[in-house]
């Protein structure tokens, strides 16, 4: 299966690419990406072929690693929270690989330490890409971005290793990172002193950090083909607040409403459809429960009044809700009755 890459990671593409003398919207036509792919979930292979592209196009080889400087770690999305509500650098780095699946289903992080000496290895997974050299170094320069951040202050990595060979431009390298990569290594990674791994982070609310892994775990949980029931459960839990659209589920979700539709359509069905779906199966539900009143009903369903209710549950069901409800009571009396076991006859007292 092809991987993807959660669209944040296009942050900041149009403005960097122009930077370079491109068009944006004509490179991300070309690798068949939509212009609002911010909030996209976009194939692993394209992403790799549009960095490339955009190195050969500007004629920048250091393309790639120079927009993963522009991102910073503001390209790993909602991931960031978690992230940052860690206790220590080492806290965040694991939390890192933990859920970077989240992000990207075509990569790996993995955190070693060794002899004194830490590791952050990053190794590509996505088996389609023609060529990863591009989305390498943009990982390492969002991964030097990321380390700044969290130490507060300018880090000295050891070493930068990284798996492919050499380009032309090792002076652009120490000056951009402050160090020269070692390029042919085994691995790609940034080497660092273990010690700031015990560096303490910013004391953060224990409430946001609850909400935040809660947020990633859903996330980490929902597939395209689970994305209709989840969608279902946000309208079931929204819905009793009022009249519900597909912005607001849209935006639960961090998605754009072009996005999310566009994601329901492939697998069959839309917002409309689900929205009908989940009002008439909860319709369906309380209307069982004969202590509601049909306007409450309306109200819970998001429906402006009555009428609108009335109007659209007789066309799920072919009749109003007031004789549906009427048939139902009728069909629970029925069946008391003759689920009722006959009064057993009381003896008669014997006479003395």
């Amino acid at each position: 299966m092809t991987s993807f890459v959660r669209g944040i990671a296009l942050l900041g593409f149009d403005e960097f690419a122009i930077s370079q003398g491109l068009d944006p919207h004509t490179v991300l036509a070309e690798v068949e990406l939509p212009d609002d792919a911010v909030d996209s979930l976009l194939s692993g292979a394209q992403f790799s072929a549009l960095l490339e592209l955009c190195a050969k196009r500007s004629a920048n080889p250091l393309f790639g690693l120079q927009f993963g400087l522009h991102q910073g770690s503001r390209a790993l999305g909602s991931l960031l929270y978690v992230i940052q509500s860690a206790d220590t650098v080492g806290d965040a780095l694991k939390a890192l690989t933990q859920y970077f699946h989240v992000h990207s289903s075509g990569a790996e992080i993995h955190l070693e330490r060794q002899g004194g000496s830490a590791r952050l290895l990053y190794e590509v997974t996505e088996g389609d890409a023609a060529s990863v050299r591009q989305t390498v170094e943009l990982a390492m320069g969002i991964g030097a971005q990321l380390m700044q951040s969290l130490l507060g202050h300018p880090w000295k990595p050891n070493v930068l290793l990284m798996r492919h060979p050499a380009g032309e431009a090792l002076g652009a390298y120490r000056r951009l990172l402050g160090t020269t990569p070692r390029f042919d290594s085994a691995v790609n990674a940034w080497v660092f002193e273990d010690a700031l791994l015990e560096t303490p982070l910013s004391a953060t609310d224990e409430r946001f950090q609850q909400l935040a892994r809660s947020h990633i775990d859903e996330l980490a949980r929902i597939t395209l083909q689970e994305l209709p029931s989840y969608v279902q459960k946000l309208l079931r839990n929204l819905l009793p607040y009022g009249h519900i659209t597909i912005e607001q589920v849209a935006g639960h979700m961090q998605l754009s409403p072009r996005t999310l539709q566009r994601y329901l359509q492939a697998e069959g069905t839309g917002f409309q459809e689900l929205l009908d779906q989940t009002r008439q199966a909860m319709a369906t539900r309380y209307i069982c429960d004969s202590s509601i009143r049909l306007t409450q009903l309306a109200e819970l369903l998001g429906y402006a009044d009555l009428s609108a209710f009335s109007r659209a549950f007789t066309r799920w069901n072919g009749v109003s809700p007031q004789k549906w409800k009427q048939r139902y009571q009728q069909t629970q009396r029925l069946a008391e009755s003759v689920a009722a076991p006959a009064s057993p006859r009381q003896p008669r007292a014997t006479e003395r």
